[in-house]
């Protein structure tokens, strides 16, 4: 989910090599098959570069949060004015793990998932029933070009697994702080790049009666994000590579502290809206872009299509990159964490995995990258297919200026998703948001949680260098 003018230099998605896999879980380990023969019917040909069976139906089962389902109905359209004729049924979910994961085990899961969202079934645990997806992205899209060519450099290395491609992240996202340019206009605010111009300007916004910042209970791990970007701004890749790799007192890092007690001093000071470990992370969410009961709000680059039937008119919604904590960090305030996401996969068995494939290949035609981009102001990872104007978005346009001044200073991690602790985490956030636990607190808690997957010989783990 990201934008650009020339859109998202090749160097900058160069810089999210992180081995970044999106959540998944179910039943089994291993390396994964390189092909399926599910739902195949046909021979293989360049315009048939899955076997798929002619007319056959293809079923889909599609995350229904930010970004919706809709544009995989428009794909599956797309996919039906082919000459092969494939249709589709799209089901929207949102607890993918509690749904999906039964039919794992049963070897019957729908034949394209999107993997995404808090529930999302972790990969460590599903490798061996996904299908190898270099052909997909070595076939030809519907306008007669090799998907490979028409995509940003680096987006296959978040659904790289030890050398199998299994993964297909669909989504540029670009995370941010997000604000009103128009409130912080009529005020005279300037957008802070430390945690200590943060609680001047929550100071300022208590004087107009507002909150510096606003959360939700399913989201409280929004700010761990920002908290996580800023200390890896802050102190530089060694902060990174030790939350990856699950190493002992990874929370306990000088960067990683001095973020946590800018946090606390902001939540102590009363410049968090109170309330939000019960409040539905969209209506915070609202208080912010509706209400502007808040300034600020992390989130990834799904944040203005998530509110757009709940923003203020006039809003102007804009990103800023995350906070840092000194004048002088590892990596310049402009660094930003960016990555592919939204994570595809194709089980091996699945009645017609030759017919996923086909949807996602026609999910990578331009006809409906760009139906996305225009849709849910975000891009896929199909180059091309934004305008300047960001289709009149100042969230798209804003994006834009975020790659641009972050040249190759891109960042992501993976260890959250991966090894799927963001339940957990929420409970740890939501005690540290709503101010009943300290930074000592914070930090045995989330660290407890790392150990314990540490620990446990059952998960299979993922060096990161």
């Amino acid at each position: 989910m990201m934008a650009r003018r020339t859109f998202l230099r090749a160097a900058i998605v160069t810089g999210l090599a992180a081995p970044l896999v999106g959540t998944l879980a179910s039943c089994a380990a291993g390396g994964a098959q390189t092909s399926s023969t599910s739902g195949t019917g046909a021979a293989k040909s360049a315009k048939n570069p899955f076997g798929v069976k002619q007319k056959s139906t293809v079923q889909a089962a599609i995350f229904n949060g930010g970004y919706g389902t809709d544009y995989v109905d428009f794909a599956a359209a797309v996919m039906a004015k082919q000459p092969l004729g494939v249709k589709a049924t799209v089901q929207p979910i949102t607890n993918i793990a509690q749904s999906l994961q039964p039919k794992f085990v049963a070897g019957n899961p729908p034949d394209l998932i999107d993997n995404s969202g808090a529930n999302a079934i972790g990969i460590s645990t599903i490798r061996s029933q996904l299908s190898e997806l270099s052909d997909v992205i070595n076939s030809n899209n519907y306008e007669g070009k090799k998907i490979a060519d028409t995509l940003y450099t680096g987006v296959t290395a978040p659904g790289t697994l030890d050398g199998k491609f299994l993964v297909l992240n669909y989504v540029l996202t670009v995370y941010a702080l997000w604000y009103s340019q128009s409130l912080f206009d009529a005020n005279g605010w300037t957008v802070p790049k430390t945690w200590a111009e943060a609680y001047d300007l929550g100071g300022k916004a208590k004087a107009k009666g507002k909150y510096l910042f606003v959360w939700g209970k399913e989201a409280a791990t929004y700010y761990q994000t920002l908290a996580i970007a800023s200390a890896i701004k802050e102190g530089g890749d060694e902060v990174r590579l030790a939350l990856e790799n699950l190493e002992p007192k990874c929370w306990s890092k000088p960067a990683i502290q001095s973020v946590f007690t800018g946090m606390k001093k902001i939540i102590d000071a009363g410049y968090v809206k109170p309330g939000g470990a019960g409040t539905q992370f969209t209506a915070a969410q609202a208080q912010w872009s509706n209400d502007e009961a808040a300034l600020l709000y992390p989130s990834g680059s799904w944040i203005e299509n998530e509110m757009k039937k709940q923003t203020k008119a006039g809003f102007k919604m804009t990103g800023a990159p995350e906070l840092v904590v000194s004048s002088s960090p590892s990596k310049p305030y402009e660094a930003m964490h960016s990555t592919a996401g939204e994570p595809f996969i194709v089980p091996t068995t699945s009645a017609n995995a030759a017919g996923g494939k086909e949807l996602l290949r026609a999910m990578l035609s331009q006809e409906a990258a760009t139906n996305f981009a225009k849709t849910r102001l975000t891009p896929t990872i199909v180059k091309g297919t934004v305008p300047a104007d960001g289709f009149g978005s100042t969230a798209l346009v804003s994006q834009a200026k975020l790659l641009d001044g972050a040249g190759t200073n891109v960042f992501s991690w993976n260890f959250v998703d991966l090894y799927g602790m963001n339940q957990d985490q929420l409970v740890v956030w939501n005690s540290f948001l709503s101010g009943k636990s300290s930074v000592a607190d914070l930090t045995s808690k989330l660290q407890a949680i790392t150990d314990k997957v540490a620990n446990d010989s059952s998960v299979q783990k993922v060096k990161v260098s």
